[in-house]
């Protein structure tokens, strides 16, 4: 549990002391983002609307849980909003030519190709544990390869919080209502 002693009290705070609050969970909030929808830039959108969200909502923060869970559920029900609105996105139609018996018919695709790679120079979560950052970016990779090919979005959001950032059973039913 945490140290509910040491919370802010967000309703009587001003915009320069609430950007110092929220500002260190930038990076790790857009790698959550990006994780969801699996686009740099509708992460880092993602993220600015999270901030405003949690700016004008400030008065709704009740203290219940660390400010980190609270900005994780405001950026994953914002994802889930984005990806509710979104068409499911497909695999292109080939336009090659009809195959012969002298050309076999070409390998499937079945990579996401949609999918942007996270920019080395965009900084990720750290990690103190070289083992812990090994064990993490498996569980990225193998949170990307299920959720965006078989699941619908909430049970999207449902793996990446319990498998790919270890959160307890409750704080994801918590975070997802």
């Amino acid at each position: 549990m945490f140290d509910q002693s040491k919370l802010p009290d967000l309703k009587n705070i001003d915009e320069q002391a609430f950007g110092a609050l929220i500002e260190p969970h930038r990076r790790e909030l857009r790698a959550h983002c990006y994780r969801m929808l699996g686009c740099v830039q509708d992460a880092e959108d993602m993220v600015q609307e999270t901030f405003l969200r949690a700016w004008t909502r400030r008065e709704t923060y009740e203290a219940r849980s660390t400010l980190r869970a609270w900005l994780y559920k405001i950026a994953t029900n914002q994802c889930l909003d984005t990806l509710r609105k979104k068409p499911r996105r497909g695999l292109p139609i080939s336009r090659e030519d009809a195959s012969t018996l002298e050309q076999p018919i070409p390998a499937s695709i079945n990579e996401p190709i949609w999918l942007e790679p996270y920019p080395d120079d965009l900084p990720a979560p750290s990690e103190a544990n070289p083992e812990t950052s090994y064990a993490r970016s498996e569980h990225i990779r193998l949170a990307f390869v299920t959720s965006l090919h078989l699941l619908p979005p909430r049970q999207r959001a449902a793996l990446i919080l319990r498998d790919v950032l270890d959160w307890q059973a409750d704080e994801v039913a918590d975070a997802l209502d």
